[in-house]
């Protein structure tokens, strides 16, 4: 096989709101944590164990706004998209590398009846309900239009 894949499929909850930056063109880039976790029984101890795996993923343009709309930390969110790795520099000139899962697409995965109960537990307006359709992030060849 001469061909390649990049691709990367996470189920997890949501470790902080969505940010999002616009940018000067009407463009825009949204950034969340989302932890993934692993439990496993220790055979020596007899103890449950779980370990955390924090991804830094990046949405960008209508799903971004989507995603800032809808989703909320806690929540739960199935991501597919691909890894990219970003080199920059700190403030003393070290190079320092970030990897990200660049999401093409996502489905909300947390119930309706569960984020109202969280807006009200917060004790805030009820919390519009998200889509319940599958979304494609924006640039995906899956576009209805």
């Amino acid at each position: 096989m001469s061909g390649t894949l990049n691709k990367v499929m996470l189920i997890g909850h949501l470790g902080d709101n969505v940010k999002i930056h616009y940018f000067d063109d009407s463009n825009c880039v949204g950034r969340f944590p989302l932890a993934t976790n692993e439990t496993y029984t220790n055979k020596q101890t007899n103890e449950k164990v779980t370990n955390t795996e924090w991804h830094n993923i990046v949405v960008r343009n209508k799903a971004a706004e989507i995603c800032e709309k809808y989703l909320k930390k806690g929540d739960r969110v199935y991501i597919e998209g691909r890894l990219k790795t970003r080199k920059w520099q700190d403030d003393k000139g070290n190079d320092r590398y970030s990897t990200e899962i660049v999401c093409t697409d996502f489905t909300f995965l947390t119930a309706k009846n569960e984020q109202t109960q969280q807006a009200t537990d917060a004790v805030q307006p009820k919390a519009q309900a998200p889509p319940t359709h599958t979304t494609k992030a924006e640039g995906s060849d899956d576009l209805p239009f």
